[in-house]
Parts: C-alpha cells; structure tokens; sequence
C-alpha cells in the first residue's frame, strides 16, 4: 500500500490535510476528513482497511500530479538519524585529514541523534538556507516510520514494529555543524531547520520483492539543478532497522510516528565529494539551486533552495567564564 498525505489549502497549515491511498494508475483515493495517516499506523489491519475501504469508495479521486503533498508524517513525536553507510562515512571522514575508516565504535551499535520534529517540511517544499550558514548541504536517505510502539525491543522482533517507509532528506548546515561539533556536543543548529519528508509512505509488503542485504535492493539518486551527483543502492546499509529499532527502544521506548532515519547513503551529500574530490568538487547550495532526491518505489522530492533568513539574536558568546574571549575580539 502506498499513501501519500496532501492538503486542501494554501499548505500553510495542517487543517486542511487530507490522507489518500495511491493506486496503479497514479491515482490519489481520498479517505474521509479528519484521519491523519499517523492514527492508523499502530495496527496493520486497520491500515489496511482503511486503504481498501478508500479505493472501494472514495470520498474524493485526485489524479496524483495533481497535489499538492505534505510530509506523510507532518508531525512525528520524534526525529532519529543514524549512520548506516559506511561509504557515507569514509567519504566525509576525508575531510578532518587522512584518516578515512570510521572509528572502531561506529561497528558496535547504530550510532544515532535526536533532530528537530518541528522541522519536517513537505516534498515540495522550498528550503531556506538556515541564519549564518554559508555550505548548504543536503543528505539522501530512507526512514523507517513506527507502527506499534515498544521499549526494549529485541532485534528478532523490532521490524515487526515498522509501519512503512518514508525518503527523507536531512538538510545540513555543514559550517555550523562542524564548528559546534568540535565542543563534542550536536550536531543541532547544523542539523534543525529543515528536514523533508516523503512523497509517499511506503508498506513493507510492498517493498517485500525487493528485499536485499540489510534493506531492499532499490537505487538512490541525488541530483542538483537537474545533474545526477551521487547514487547508490539501499541495501548497502551496514545495519538493518531492526538493528536500529532495537537499540533506539532500548531503556526507553518508541512510538507510533516515530521517525527512524538510515543516514546517508554512499553519495548521498556534497560534504561526501568535497571530502573525496576537495572543497571546489562542488559549490554549496545556494539560493535558485533545486535538489531532487528519487528512490525507487518510494518517489522523488524536488525542493528549491531559497535565501536565508538572517535574525540578529545579540551577542551569544560566553560572558562569565574568565578565559572568554571579549566581545568585539578585544582582551579581558
């Protein structure tokens, strides 16, 4: 089953969301008003039902060219990007020096963060360049959304927790993320401004023909302004969602809407060419650029870059520490 979420009005909200079940034939049948895809996700059969009773009698058909479309999940509880490709990681690791394998600690577990739900943006959607960001980045990836929730899960059991599969694009302010990163805490304002989501969300059985290594055996592409920069396979993740899955419930839980990110895969980002290639393999994105993401079977987004919103907040900088520096550069 595929459904994508779409709204009814100008997109500035969510009080005009419809869900719709997506057919052969690119055709959107709408399911009655007031049922967001996140109340269904926590019991298999009443996703189902709810998709056969949509396609037996509509309330509305849209042809699917026709909407437009909202994050499938427009407000998860939660928001976790992991890892998984150790392509991704040899890549971006070039750009701190020689050293190119990922540490021995990444092989032990999915390493993970907690990213901004607040920020889930629409497969169609502009992006903003976040305030003081000067290397725009964007980061190709599959997520795994939760069906029924749980805590502690083991991995034998964890995929029996997935709701369905959403492309997701971390977008990353790469000169923000890498200074604060160096204090070993985020990434955060390199991370929180704008993650997309969909164009559809995905059941496991309908990717089930398509089961390879630790996910499926469909092709990622990442394209700017129309040419084709990375591409890679989604089965090459290292570690599987249930891998993923259990260790994010681990001493605590997951529920339904949760979002799972795969991280990026092996070319999947300018911060991979610019660590494999140097700095001028590609410049960052910049206002006019459009970033198209495809995987096969789950869609594409096509997002515009557009010109960040600068907001003055005041001096941040630390003030009653004695080895701060002054305001201005001067001396204490």
């Amino acid at each position: 089953m595929r459904f994508v979420t779409y709204t009814e009005n100008d997109g500035d909200s969510d009080s005009g969301d419809r869900v719709g079940v997506l057919d052969a034939d690119d055709l959107v049948h709408a399911l009655p008003p007031g049922i967001r895809l996140i109340d269904l996700l926590d019991d298999p059969q009443r996703l189902r039902d709810a998709a056969d009773d949509a396609l037996r009698d509509p309330r509305a058909v849209h042809p699917y060219a026709s909407l437009r479309l909202r994050a499938p999940i427009p407000q998860p509880p939660t928001v976790r990007d992991f890892m998984t490709f150790e392509s991704h990681i040899e890549g971006v690791a070039r750009l701190g020096g020689p050293e190119t394998a990922p540490p021995e600690q990444w092989y032990e577990a999915p390493a993970f963060y907690f990213t901004n739900p607040y920020a889930i943006q629409g497969p169609q959607d502009d992006v903003r360049i976040p305030p003081g960001c000067t290397r725009f980045d964007f980061e190709l990836e599959v997520a795994a959304v939760i069906g029924r929730g749980g805590r502690d899960l083991s991995v034998d059991k964890a995929e029996s927790h997935i709701a369905g599969y959403v492309l997701m694009n971390d977008w990353s302010a790469r000169d923000l993320q890498f200074t604060e990163m160096q204090v070993r805490l985020g990434p955060a304002k390199g991370k929180d401004s704008a993650t997309t989501l969909g164009p559809v969300f995905v059941t496991p059985d309908e990717l089930e023909p398509h089961r390879a290594g630790n996910a499926y055996g469909l092709r990622m592409t990442a394209a700017v302004n129309g040419t084709v920069v990375g591409e890679d396979l989604w089965s090459n993740m290292a570690f599987s969602y249930a891998q993923m899955i259990a260790y994010a419930s681990r001493g605590t839980e997951v529920r339904t809407g949760d979002i799972l990110g795969s991280g990026t895969c092996g070319g999947g980002c300018l911060a991979e060419l610019w660590g494999r290639r140097g700095l001028d393999a590609h410049p960052p994105l910049a206002p006019g650029d459009t970033v198209t993401l495809s995987v096969e079977h789950l869609g594409t987004q096509t997002s515009r870059v557009t010109e960040r919103a600068e907001r003055p907040v005041g001096d941040l900088r630390a003030t009653s520490h004695p080895h701060a520096p002054a305001p201005h550069g001067g001396h204490r």
